[in-house]
């Protein structure tokens, strides 16, 4: 009889926790709270039409564990994004300063998060031993029976205040749920009841407010196209010390964009809607009447609301051999790096990994056997989405501070010369083992401050030519290297 597995939450997490499960010959189950995803009109859980977001190699080498062309699909409807332009005024007169990635040359990939989520759930959809529930909220779950409840969120048409009428709890079994349902999570919540979970969260002072970029009119205007009024192939920065405004590239040719600051300077800002465009004008020259005209500007910020960003730590991730947390369930992250949506695929990728290790040395999925891979998965993966969740908040100075700061150029360019010079010695930005290998979240913190000790030593010592420090420094890691072995 094929494994049960019951997935809570249909977002791009969930549903390729669905497509392993379900290659692997499970009898799968997805229930996800709001209604299709797929449905322009389903309003998200935080209450924003938040469109795009970066994929990077985690997340394409999650989906190619499932099928490579599904992966291969979903890359072509990216955008690639080079690098980082950043955005500023000098005399007068408005700058920008590419800051590539990758000294390789590689990029990440500007997804839309709904089309992205599309793909994944049409191609679940299609799965024989698949069924989808939309609309269903978990109620309630017995981890050691295996039993879960959910009911069907409905409405009787009934005149307000009283619309909704609660429908009755709906009896279900699984042999493993995995709990993919965001930050909020029901299934964290039911799970702590019976696991002694570590749990910590953290809202940060600076809020969010999206805005939209309409594309410019092309040059050749007898075409009637569209074009980019920014370079689509950047991921754009304009900071201002500790707070800034970005924007990342749609296939429409419009831009996202994201004003992340602290509430006081929101609450600034409520309090006199006048300055809004004098304060955009100061901070990010360009923005207001250049790229989104003023009126719109002003309406945006009015209208779409100003939300807070929140941060999740917790341990362990899984109870015994029924249930298990991945994505922002079990680490959600603040997004300045970038890797929020990538760890969660990732996980999807290690989880799958490991139960595929103690079901193949057992020969069956014994009860006993998934218990001691979930055990696995907890311990490997936690101290990953710590790390990867402490890298995300201390990320947001240096977007938008440091990458106008000399001394962040000058290091970067040294450890981009020292990868490419010396390969051997594996030595690389803390940003391109992120974005670009597999490297645990955990061994790139390691890795980042073992580096840092050896820059801090010779930059206070040697602050004359590049090619001079970058020799000595190559002595002293090689030196490192060999005390350790």
């Amino acid at each position: 009889m094929p494994q049960k597995t019951v997935v809570i939450g249909a977002g791009p997490v969930g549903a390729l926790a669905a497509i392993y499960a379900a290659k692997r010959g499970h009898e799968v189950e997805v229930y996800e709270l709001r209604s299709d995803l797929r449905d322009p009109s389903t309003t998200p859980l935080n209450f924003t039409k938040s469109i795009n977001l970066a994929v990077s190699h985690r997340g394409i080498s999650a989906i190619e564990g499932a099928d490579p062309g599904l992966a291969h699909g979903i890359i072509r409807k990216t955008l690639p994004m080079y690098g980082r332009m950043i955005h500023g005024k000098l005399n007068g007169s408005f700058t920008e300063a590419s800051q590539a990635y990758d000294v390789n040359g590689r990029a990440i990939y500007a997804a839309d998060r709904g089309s992205l989520n599309k793909d994944l759930l049409d191609y679940l959809e299609n799965m024989p031993n698949v069924r989808i529930f939309f609309d269903y909220k978990l109620t309630g779950a017995d981890f050691r029976r295996r039993k879960a409840w959910v009911e069907l969120r409905k409405t009787d048409g009934g005149p307000s205040p009283h619309p909704v009428r609660r429908a009755a709890e709906i009896e279900i079994s699984f042999d493993l749920m995995i709990g993919a349902d965001g930050a909020y999570s029901a299934v964290r919540f039911h799970m702590m009841k019976f696991s002694r979970m570590f749990y910590q969260q953290e809202y940060i002072e600076t809020l969010w407010c999206e805005f939209h970029m309409s594309p410019g009119v092309s040059k050749n205007k007898k075409s009637g196209k569209d074009s980019f009024k920014i370079s689509p192939n950047h991921l754009h920065i304009w900071p201002a010390g500790n707070f800034m405004f970005i924007a990342i590239p749609d296939h429409d040719k419009s831009f996202t964009c994201t004003l992340f600051m602290p509430q006081q300077y929101f609450n600034e800002i409520d309090a006199d809607p006048g300055s809004l465009v004098s304060f955009f004008d100061r901070y990010f020259p360009g923005v207001a009447g250049d790229l989104i005209p003023e009126d719109d500007l002003r309406r945006q910020y009015k209208e779409n609301a100003h939300l807070p960003l929140i941060s999740i730590k917790c341990s362990p991730h899984h109870f015994g051999s029924s249930a298990v947390i991945i994505g922002d369930a079990a680490h959600a992250m603040v997004p300045f790096y970038g890797q929020g949506m990538n760890a969660g695929l990732e996980d999807v990728q290690t989880l799958f990994k490991i139960l595929d290790k103690h079901v193949d040395s057992q020969k069956e999925t014994t009860t006993a056997a998934r218990a001691q891979a979930l055990q696995e998965y907890t311990d490997f993966r936690c101290p990953d989405a710590h790390a990867i969740n402490d890298l995300a908040m201390g990320n947001y100075n240096e977007m938008a501070s440091a990458v106008r700061s000399p001394l962040y150029l000058w290091r970067k360019k040294i450890e981009e010369q020292l990868s490419v010079w010396m390969p051997s010695l594996e030595w690389a930005t803390q940003y391109s083992r992120v974005s670009f290998s597999s490297y645990r979240y955990s061994e790139v913190v390691k890795s980042a401050e073992r580096q840092g000790r050896v820059l801090t030593v010779w930059m206070s010592i040697l602050g004359g030519s590049t090619v001079v420090t970058a020799a000595a420094l190559m002595g002293v890691w090689i030196l490192g290297r060999k005390k350790i072995s």
